[in-house]
């Protein structure tokens, strides 16, 4: 059974997720939004990504599974990704520090 992640954790494992960056883009998971959601197994005592993609094609999850585990070395010491594809990804997901990031990179947001 998972359980939402809320609270001061929430807060400690979102911040953490702020190092993973998008290989593509190089803007962090959180601020662009694909991010779905954080819960608590457990029955298995580890944190659940719920985590998208901007696109359901791209090869580079290992990388960002890689990154994540990185990210929270010394947050938690289990997780898992959920990987979600619906709803699909969509830049109105992006948060304004995302934007603003973007339109630094010279992307039209």
């Amino acid at each position: 059974m998972t359980v939402t992640l809320d609270g001061q954790k929430y807060d400690e494992v979102t911040e953490a997720l702020k190092d993973v960056m998008d290989p593509e883009l190089g803007i962090n998971v959180v601020d662009l939004g694909l991010i779905y959601d954080l819960s608590w197994d457990e029955e298995n005592d580890a944190l659940v990504i719920h985590m998208t993609l901007t696109s359901a094609g791209c090869p580079l999850t290992d990388v960002l599974e890689e990154q994540t585990a990185q990210a929270l070395d010394n947050v938690v010491d289990r997780f898992r990704i959920n990987w979600v594809w619906m709803p699909p990804w969509g830049p109105e997901r992006i948060t304004d520090d995302g934007r603003d990031m973007m339109r630094a990179l010279g992307f039209a947001i």
